[in-house]
């Protein structure tokens, strides 16, 4: 069974030989983990999408720049009624961007934000789609992002959380309007989606929202990102694409309101000792919802036996029913996949996956 197969299997609710290890495309240097831990005991997910955004009227510009050493850039978006940029430096160990100044700050900078959204066109765009899974092969599946709702979008890509928080308080008419241009910006999104599933196989789409429950808190999260979802599934229903969203925090908070969603995958999510929600816990509370497995970032750090004796709690408190998988989709410490990846597929392949749950 190749992997790309065993992961249809978990989406489908097939019989899988065994249950999935998957990285994200680029987590690790790819030939030396197959090389590691074979080929068949690795999957890939490549993060793509159908769909691009074009900005006539709009110009995007990159300029280097550097702060105590440490490299960054300033990325600015010109628009005809003025400009807005934020400036990002990037880590030195794992290269990672840190936003240091949000290109949103004020009031004014929505005006020419919300220029810049309803200048937007989406377009159907299968060039990179098309790259990708000729890229993955048998290996794995791609990652078909829907970019974020407009919550999470904005206090993670424009505007710094607790301005944000004052600015939905401050001018709440202004800031619905900005939602609401995004969310009309997603619904064509999907609509695209909808047409691309016809042609090509589109297991599931992502929202990569990155949830955590004490950045979003229940009530924006029902108020900003379910309604958002449910429209995904509407105008996806009858292509049997699954709705998924990147949550890699804390979730107990929005358990019921997480059951209440479409979400049918949850991507990245990040179990103790990282994070507050068990695979046990998620099993039980979303019965019809794959779980994609973060393995916790933490454990790493510990021995291998200790990395192995956690891949099967993981495993067996959610192994048997073939609704989950074990993957790498946050940062590691550099380095420990070598000794991390060989423990996690030795569990892998001493679990006993049939049986009754």
């Amino acid at each position: 069974m190749t992997m790309k197969r065993r992961m249809l299997g978990i989406l489908r609710g097939n019989d899988v030989d065994k249950i999935p290890f998957v990285q994200y495309y680029g987590m690790t240097p790819l030939d030396e983990a197959w090389n590691l831990v074979g080929r068949d005991n690795l999957g890939l997910l490549k993060w793509t999408q159908v769909h691009q955004f074009i900005t006539p009227d709009c110009v995007a510009e990159k300029e280097c720049l550097e702060r105590n050493g440490i490299r960054g850039q300033r990325h600015i978006i010109h628009t005809p009624i003025g400009s807005i940029f934020e400036e990002v430096l990037y880590e030195r160990i794992i290269g990672g961007g840190s936003i240091k100044k949000h290109f949103i700050k004020e009031k004014k900078d929505y005006e020419i934000f919300l220029f810049y959204l309803r200048n937007i066109i989406v377009k159907e765009n299968l060039s990179l789609f098309l790259n990708d899974l000729e890229i993955l092969g048998d290996d794995g599946l791609p990652h078909t992002s829907l970019g974020r709702t407009a919550y999470q979008q904005l206090w993670i890509q424009w505007v710094l959380i607790d301005e944000l928080c004052q600015h939905l308080v401050d001018f709440p008419d202004l800031m619905e309007e900005v939602i609401k241009t995004m969310n009309e910006i997603h619904r064509k999104i999907f609509l695209i989606v909808r047409n691309v599933a016809r042609q090509c196989q589109i297991p599931y789409v992502v929202f990569g929202d990155n949830i955590t429950a004490p950045m979003i808190g229940e009530r924006y999260f029902k108020k900003y990102c379910l309604p958002v979802y449910q429209m995904c599934a509407e105008i996806l229903e009858g292509t049997d694409v699954l709705i998924g969203v990147h949550m890699d925090g804390d979730l107990k908070p929005l358990w019921d309101a997480i059951k209440e969603s479409s979400v049918r995958v949850i991507d990245s999510m990040s179990v103790p000792p990282d994070n507050d929600t068990s695979v046990a816990d998620a099993i039980r509370l979303w019965p019809e919802t794959r779980l994609l497995i973060n393995f916790p970032s933490s454990v790493h750090l510990k021995s291998s036996e200790e990395i192995y004796q956690k891949a099967m709690e993981i495993l067996n408190q959610g192994g048997k029913t073939k609704r989950i998988w074990i993957q790498i989709s946050e940062n590691m410490p550099p380095g420990v996949w070598l000794k991390s990846y060989p423990a996690i597929v030795r569990a892998i392949n001493d679990f006993k996956i049939q049986g009754t749950f």
